[in-house]
């Protein structure tokens, strides 16, 4: 427990060069469960590729529960990215940590609150984007003036607050996840007694700490199609 992050400076900027680590892991990872699955494409998937079809439908399924699959067909890359990459993330950090010189170097990178808040920015800016692509300008900024003028300001808060319960959502569940991981590991290896109950806990944990990941991954899909959904309608 006793770890900090390892900050460095480059040009008299801060960064996290774990952070840089764990996003380049990740991003990897489900490149290459992409192209494992779709390097043999048949007509009748069997294998790696029944896995990737089978997250293809339950992507579309998000998708439908919220737009109609005319408009949301163009989500379809954007949700199977976020999901897949999202649950790998949450993932990284569950069998193992790596610390070097009291400095944390491998963790789930949703475990940072920087890295849960990029993504929420970045899906709240695709809606907004996608909003005046498919509205128009006036249109959808008139979404912000009715049903009456004074709503303005309160949907302007709406906003922030989207965003902000995107992200912390995301980040307090893999962080607490990880810190008690972290503690059970500790108490096992206090003492014998300790290693005694600590491991069974430890793997009842992990286990937990995976449905909290694909749960947490799904939310998130989930949610990125509600804003979506919210910001291509008509009436918004």
């Amino acid at each position: 427990m006793n770890h900090e992050a390892p900050i460095r400076e480059i040009f008299g900027l801060h960064y996290n060069p774990s952070n840089i680590l764990m996003i380049t892991v990740s991003s990897l990872i489900v490149f290459l469960i992409a192209v494992l699955c779709t390097r043999s494409l048949q007509m009748r998937p069997k294998g790696a590729q029944n896995f990737l079809e089978w997250v293809l439908d339950f992507v579309k399924g998000i998708i439908n529960s919220n737009l109609d699959w005319k408009n949301g067909a163009k989500f379809h890359i954007l949700a199977l990215t976020l999901i897949m990459y999202i649950f790998v993330s949450n993932m990284l950090g569950l069998p193992f940590a790596v610390v070097i010189d009291h400095e944390l170097w491998w963790k789930s990178p949703t475990a940072d609150p920087l890295i849960t808040m990029t993504l929420a920015v970045m899906v709240v800016a695709l809606s907004h984007f996608y909003g005046v692509k498919l509205n128009g300008t006036k249109q959808y900024g008139r979404g912000y003036l009715e049903p009456m003028k004074f709503m303005f300001p309160l949907k302007i808060i709406e906003e922030f607050s989207n965003t902000l319960t995107l992200g912390l959502r995301l980040y307090g569940n893999i962080f607490a996840g990880e810190t008690l991981l972290a503690l059970l590991v500790s108490l096992g290896t206090g003492s014998i007694v300790g290693g005694i109950l600590g491991f069974p806990l430890m793997i009842v944990w992990q286990g937990f700490s995976i449905f909290v990941g694909a749960i947490q991954a799904f939310i998130f899909t989930m949610l990125t199609m509600v804003y979506m959904a919210h910001k291509v309608s008509h009436d918004h």
